[in-house]
């Protein structure tokens, strides 16, 4: 199993093994290990880890699902600009809550007529947010969204303390 941390390592450090899980602890003080187990493919190209572990953890947050409108409501046409919007927004949903993006555990994004090329646009912005404290994530392509023109939308959920 790989486990990763938000320590920064180098790309050719000899990664943990399962005998000795690393943790990083949060701008909350919880403790989370992100966990990419042998036998499943590295997320971390693609932006996301496939399991985080929460320890000392009692209150969760769970942010609504966060799309590319700007403060009057506005959605831009494009992809990209709705994609970066909706990052600025689940910062600031975060903040709101009194969290950071280290605290976050899970996101789900939601992408209207999804295909493979939308990924890399959607994979900054995640490393751009999170850094290498990537949360585990699921991207679910559907047919439409609730706003007439919204292409993206992602909602988290974030251990507090």
């Amino acid at each position: 199993m790989t486990v990763l941390t938000s320590n920064p390592v180098p790309a050719d450090a000899e990664k943990p093994d399962a005998a000795k899980p690393a943790t990083a602890k949060t701008s909350g003080g919880v403790a989370l290990t992100v966990v990419n187990p042998k036998g499943l493919f590295d997320p971390a190209p693609n932006g996301f880890s496939h399991a985080v572990v929460a320890a000392g953890g009692s209150r969760l947050a769970f942010i609504a699902g966060q799309g590319g409108e700007d403060a009057a409501g506005a959605l831009p046409p494009d992809f990209a600009a709705q994609v970066a919007q909706a990052y600025a927004n689940l910062r600031r949903a975060l903040e709101a809550v009194g969290a950071q993006p280290d605290q976050v555990t899970k996101i789900t994004t939601y992408v209207v007529d999804y295909a493979p090329g939308l990924l890399a646009v959607m994979t900054y912005h995640v490393k751009q947010t999170f850094g290498r404290q990537l949360p585990a994530q699921t991207l679910v392509p559907v047919p439409r969204l609730a706003l007439d023109g919204m292409l993206f939308e992602v909602d988290a959920v974030a251990v507090l303390d």
